[in-house]
């Protein structure tokens, strides 16, 4: 009889399927089709197999070492700002204070903010080195102007990434903060401990799973970071802010080469992946611890 329950249920199971599978494996085939082509938009007619040269031209390319150490660096860098701000404003505002409720509306509405637009608030309203509200607030003090995009592009990239997904974090780790036993804390406080020993023996360690959901789903969307590049540096100066989705942009639309551009995509694809299961084990450890 389950046997007779699987064939009944397949016919409403199988649409579903099938278009997730064409919606995955067709984008899939073509990119690792492509990679293997000479494909110049500037000269279609001279399109055909050429095995693994795409590969070979990308690796040797100087701008793939520097782009993967900007997806690295910009990985690393973000995950650490929104994972310490979430929590330690997560703790914050788990307390009761005077317009809570209004408080954290406003601080969890960036999350919700396409990041194209954000990416343009931050250009031209913020940071931007005549007109900004950063220039006219150092302006007060006898500040010079800083050019944000020119002299510091990477940590403003970083910025504005980080603006965006601290909220993200915060959401996360106020719902985990729901469930902390109070009458663990409590006992904690009637044991002699202070503020700094309750979170660091108590909330953190209950926190834990939270933790590893954050950085898990987050490092997935960072490593395919494009709209704040695109919109404010473009991934200069230079190659300072080209991180590999970038790349992958460059190649694939400006050099018009989709042969080495989807040589690229193939790489990022392998690179998501390996992230994807160290971080499923990891998920998987602590959950199990």
């Amino acid at each position: 009889m389950p046997s007779l329950g699987k064939w009944r249920t397949l016919p409403l199971i199988a649409p579903s399927v099938l278009s997730l599978l064409v919606w995955m494996v067709v984008p899939l085939t073509m990119t690792l089709w492509f990679s293997f082509q000479r494909y110049q938009l500037l000269a279609p007619q001279n399109r055909g197999f050429n095995g693994g040269i795409n590969y070979a031209y990308l690796i040797t390319d100087p701008a793939l070492s520097t782009a993967l150490f900007n997806t690295i660096l910009l990985l690393g860098s973000v995950l650490t700002i929104t994972v310490v701000l979430g929590l330690t404003m997560a703790v914050l505002f788990s307390q009761d204070f005077s317009g809570r409720s209004v408080a954290r509306i406003l601080v969890i509405s960036p999350f919700f903010v396409m990041p194209t637009v954000s990416a343009l608030i931050w250009k031209n309203m913020l940071m931007h080195p005549v007109n900004g509200l950063f220039a006219f607030l150092g302006g007060l003090v006898g500040m010079a102007p800083v050019d944000w995009f020119g002299d510091w592009p990477m940590a403003s990239i970083i910025i504005i990434v980080s603006w965006q997904w601290v909220p993200f974090a915060l959401l996360i780790f106020l719902t985990a903060l729901q469930s902390v036993d109070r009458q663990q804390k409590e006992a904690a406080y009637l044991d002699g401990a202070g503020s700094f020993a309750v979170f660091f023996h108590v909330i953190l360690p209950h926190l834990k799973r939270a933790i590893a959901m954050v950085v898990m789903i987050e490092m997935i969307f960072f490593l395919t970071i494009f709209a704040e590049i695109f919109v404010t540096t473009s991934g200069g100066p230079g190659l300072a802010t080209t991180n590999l989705a970038f790349l992958i942009y460059i190649k694939s639309m400006l050099e018009f080469d989709v042969g080495v551009g989807s040589a690229g995509g193939v790489l990022a694809i392998i690179l998501a992946n390996i992230v994807a299961v160290f971080l499923i084990r990891t998920v998987a450890r602590t959950l199990d611890a």
